[in-house]
């Protein structure tokens, strides 16, 4: 079986841009946000479990989720946010480990997890972990100019996700996005030359 690697980072670290590099050199990209967005779109397949546990309110007129009143709750009430991660979360491992372990000509599959560390649920199958890496600033900096979150809402969710130094602590290599895109671009192809000769 070919090796599955773990990529993960902080909000705003840039992992979408990361995985997009690892995909245009080849690599299998799992994306767990996508799948995720899938399972949560009009007549998905956590929708059901999710107007069972919340309610019609918090399923919009397209039979998806909807996201911005649950994401209010979600950062506002710990016990609804277990809840829903509770209905998710295994889905979602469900779905990522049935791609990340199928066939492929890829020479490694990357699976990409916001919450890979805290979540406990990927160590026992993926090979390594690799950490996409900046300072906090530069984190809400990026998340606020895309324009859909407030700065508030930024720093919530990052106290909601594993602190920079644990993240680093438990990284079997990082990827350090404090630069531009070229420099980021050459760091993932270093990477990916010492991944595919492991």
């Amino acid at each position: 079986m070919k090796p599955c690697h773990g990529l993960t980072g902080g909000i705003g670290s840039g992992k979408s841009t990361v995985s997009a590099l690892f995909k245009d050199l080849g690599i299998r990209i799992v994306d767990t946000d996508l799948i995720s967005h899938v399972l949560t779109q009009p007549n998905g397949e956590a929708i059901p479990a999710i107007r069972n546990e919340f309610g019609s309110a918090f399923i919009d007129a397209h039979h998806a989720l909807d996201r911005d009143k649950m994401r209010d709750l979600f950062f506002s009430d710990s016990a609804a946010r277990n809840r829903l991660e509770k209905i998710l979360h295994p889905l979602i491992l469900e779905h990522a480990k049935a791609q990340a372990l199928s066939p492929t000509d890829a020479p490694y599959t990357l699976v990409v997890v916001p919450l890979l560390l805290e979540s406990g649920r990927y160590h026992d199958w993926l090979d390594r972990v690799i950490v996409v890496d900046c300072d906090e600033t530069k984190q809400i900096a990026r998340t606020t100019q895309r324009g859909r979150l407030s700065e508030d809402t930024v720093r919530t969710i990052m106290q909601n996700q594993a602190g920079r130094l644990q993240r680093l602590q438990q990284a079997d290599d990082i990827i350090h996005n404090d630069g531009d895109l070229i420099e980021l671009r050459e760091r993932v192809k270093n990477l990916h030359s010492r991944l595919i000769n492991l």
